[in-house]
């Protein structure tokens, strides 16, 4: 993970080599010659602050890692960061809490880079009746909660598949962001069992959850926001389950 304790040139480099860019593709997608691109990268050439965010825009660096670069270089950070409860946010909040709403009686939650839980809709809380208490303090981590043995692990039908299945999503994001927190929790995931065949025949990865009204099978959609120019906005998801079978759509229907 990028710090700002490294040089700007050096962060810049990392980064080009997570995306497996040569310097000579970076340079021609920034459009700056190669010899200035290696210049910045040994820290031979101070870069502007609108060099810098031009390199990072081509190699899809975070927000939040793209204000360490800033500042690594001396500059001030661009992308502003308020916490969700901050008055700047209340727009925000309202539209995921329109969007939660809306999405009644299926479940839906909001997550942080982490998978930490924000906020969720009653029907998501629902489905978390019979977790020990204990597990859903603050921090609630959803992924490690969903494989838990006093979580919900024990009331997931299809667990080995649906565990895969986190590990290989956590996983790539992992390996995109460079984030050593995500790598962890990839590494918590990891099942090192018997692998599952992946089921060519289906659609999608459905989570099937026991109730007592039978067995629920869900898919699921994640949403975030379009344009984020802020460090929070840009790190939420939506991860919202729709039915996956008519008795699970009805079943719902009846809450």
């Amino acid at each position: 993970m990028s710090t700002s304790t490294a040089p700007a040139g050096a962060l810049i480099r990392g980064w080009r080599h997570r995306r497996r860019l040569s310097q000579e593709e970076l340079a021609h997608r920034a459009e700056v010659s190669t010899r200035h691109l290696s210049c910045i990268e040994t820290g031979r050439s101070r870069p502007t602050s609108t060099m810098l965010l031009r390199l990072c825009d081509q190699l899809e660096v975070p927000l939040r890692e793209q204000n360490q670069v800033l500042l690594a270089a001396g500059h001030a950070p661009v992308h502003p960061e308020h916490a969700l409860a901050a008055p700047a946010m209340a727009e925000a909040n309202a539209a995921l809490e329109t969007i939660l709403a809306a999405h009644e009686p299926y479940p839906a939650l909001v997550v942080d880079r982490h998978w930490d839980l924000v906020t969720a809709n009653e029907a998501a809380y629902g489905l978390l009746a019979g977790v020990d208490a204990d597990l859903l303090e603050p921090p609630v981590n959803v992924l490690r909660l969903s494989v838990h043995p006093r979580g919900l692990a024990p009331r997931i039908d299809n667990l080995t598949q649906w565990r895969t299945h986190l590990h290989e999503r956590v996983a790539r994001e992992a390996r995109h962001s460079g984030d050593p927190v995500l790598a962890r929790l990839a590494a918590d995931l990891h099942d090192p069992g018997t692998p599952v065949a992946p089921d060519t025949a289906a659609l999608v990865v459905p989570l099937r959850l026991r109730t007592p009204e039978g067995v629920l099978s869900f898919v699921s959609t994640t949403t975030v926001f379009g344009t984020p120019r802020e460090v929070t906005l840009s790190e939420l998801a939506i991860e919202a389950f729709y039915p996956a079978d008519e008795p699970t759509r009805r079943a719902l229907s009846r809450r």
